[in-house]
């Protein structure tokens, strides 16, 4: 099933999505792709920054969110008959993404595929951030011969206190559960209203992350509501995006293709580098 207008819509400069394509653009299945994968926290962002830096011609793409408001949430809203409308909130943006990959396989590797590209303004390689999960992945390198994929990884316990570490708007959760002063007592994430931390961490990482947060829960300077929606945000994009499986998919399906970074092994910096001589 496809997606698509019956007339060519602006994305951005020298990108579209629809029907027809424009005289001499070309559909994004057949230019060289580089593809982000990864979840929240792994470091995408740091590396492309330092990857728009070398000397190499990469254009980035509209992002995942950006994506995400203009062919996947704004669609099913237009399709319910509903005002176009940013959603902000992580867990309905989930719920969205969820709904549109069952109308669509693929999922967000789906709504890429649909655009379309003008080669003039965007000579070399296109940089997409990013797809995440196993089916999103597989979809992707089937239906885009041309794609490589870098596949940046960070444990779970390090994408948190990543978050913690950084001041994004995007990174919210509304919930309106209150937060109990017995944590430390507890020694659980339970305690602060996330019950499936304590299975996804292990007890050391539990107890770890619980001192991050101020007295008289641990001995740190966190809010207890902020590294509840932290954690939420993880917790919620591993039930959605199973980073290991996505890894594992690309390994074995499509190893020539394939880049892993451990971005807690590796620098930003090298990273970056290691994609440019990746694709030399």
């Amino acid at each position: 099933m496809e997606h698509t207008a019956h007339n060519s819509l602006a994305v951005g400069p020298g990108l579209a999505y629809g029907d027809p394509i424009p005289s001499g653009w070309q559909s994004i299945q057949t230019v060289p792709l580089l593809i982000l994968v990864g979840v929240t926290g792994v470091g995408k962002s740091t590396t492309l920054e330092r990857l728009q830096k070398s000397k190499r011609a990469f254009t980035l793409l509209p992002d995942r969110r950006e994506l995400t408001d203009q062919l996947i949430i704004g669609y099913l809203q237009q399709l319910d008959g509903l005002p176009i409308q940013p959603v902000t909130d992580r867990r309905e943006r989930f719920a969205h993404t969820r709904r549109y990959h069952q109308l669509f396989p693929g999922g967000m590797s789906h709504a890429l595929s649909q655009l379309l590209v003008d080669p003039a303004q965007h000579p070399g390689w296109l940089v997409f951030d990013g797809l995440r999960g196993a089916a999103e992945v597989a979809h992707a390198a089937q239906v885009l011969p041309q794609a490589r994929f870098v596949v940046l990884d960070a444990p779970d316990l390090v994408r948190v206190q990543r978050l913690l570490g950084r001041s994004d708007s995007f990174d919210r959760i509304t919930s309106a559960t209150p937060i109990e002063n017995a944590a430390a007592a507890q020694h659980t994430l339970a305690a602060i209203g996330v019950p499936d931390g304590d299975t996804l961490f292990t007890p050391t990482e539990v107890q770890t992350l619980l001192q991050l947060v101020m007295p008289p829960q641990g001995t740190g300077t966190i809010e207890p509501e902020t590294l509840r929606a932290k954690l939420q945000i993880v917790i919620e994009e591993r039930r959605n995006y199973d980073p290991q499986a996505a890894r594992v998919y690309l390994t074995q399906q499509a190893p020539e293709r394939t880049l892993v970074i451990d971005t807690t092994a590796v620098a930003a910096a090298k990273a970056a580098q290691q994609i440019v001589d990746w694709v030399l």
